[in-house]
């Protein structure tokens, strides 16, 4: 089953930034995902090839018309049906939705992808949203012009997750929020930059050592960055341990 995304966008020009560079670009060319995008205009019932009206009650902006985007979601599914892919979810990309995590880009990229739906403007009829969306999903707390980087940001984090698109298929079980964690810091050459040299423990040759270090790095860097994921974490006695002492080190 190849993982694929239909999106409805009315700048499918945008994608390019996911299609033409990268690990993205790397594993499209090998099969492993595919992408087809739908633009509403094509769709449109006027010859200014219109998908923006006022909205009712008045206030500012335009809304984006039910009628183009409902029909998008049909050619997208249609072509689906085709191509014999299991049927997937319609997400809404808004900041009104749940927000994305690494749980859900695993099982997105374990599945046949979705349809997304970019929105534009003020928003998007909600009698189209109530019929044809699936799931509302969110970036964060803050607006962008339209629902495209949340979209290129979604596939880019599922497109990672398939077998072959990385080089190295280890550095994906090890970034952040695959164990419920932040990631743990990096270095490289040279052994000394800027008077700062690297950890000792990097350079031991004690894996051991060096497993444990960064286990507490990531450990602390969660700490202080984002403790609400360690909230509910079941936390083993070596983990405690050494967030322990992480703590006590920066008293």
């Amino acid at each position: 089953m190849t993982l694929a995304f239909d999106v409805v966008t009315l700048f499918p020009e945008m994608f390019a930034a996911i299609t033409g560079s990268g690990i993205s670009r790397r594993a499209l060319e090998r099969g492993l995902w595919q992408l087809q995008c739908w633009n509403p205009r094509d769709w449109a019932e006027d010859n200014y090839r219109t998908i923006d009206d006022r909205p009712y009650g008045g206030g500012p902006g335009m809304v984006m018309l039910a009628g183009p985007i409902e029909k998008s979601i049909d050619a997208a599914q249609a072509r689906r049906q085709q191509l014999g892919q299991d049927a997937c979810p319609v997400i809404f990309l808004t900041p009104q939705g749940k927000p994305l995590t690494h749980r859900r880009v695993l099982q997105l990229a374990a599945g046949s992808g979705a349809i997304l739906l970019c929105g534009r403007y003020e928003g998007v009829d909600e009698r189209v949203l109530e019929r044809r969306v699936d799931e509302e999903m969110s970036l964060g707390d803050f607006v962008l012009s339209g629902g495209e980087i949340a979209a290129l940001a979604l596939m880019d984090a599922c497109v990672r997750q398939l077998p072959g698109a990385t080089s190295d298929p280890a550095s994906v079980l090890e970034e952040s929020f695959v164990a419920g964690l932040l990631d743990t810091p990096h270095y490289t050459r040279p052994e000394v930059y800027a008077g700062v040299p690297v950890p000792d423990v990097l350079v031991s040759g004690d894996h051991e050592k060096i497993r444990r270090w960064r286990l507490k790095q990531a450990l602390g860097r969660t700490w202080q960055r984002r403790p609400d994921l360690l909230e509910g974490r079941e936390v083993t006695e070596e983990e405690k341990r050494l967030l322990d002492e992480f703590v006590r080190e920066q008293r």
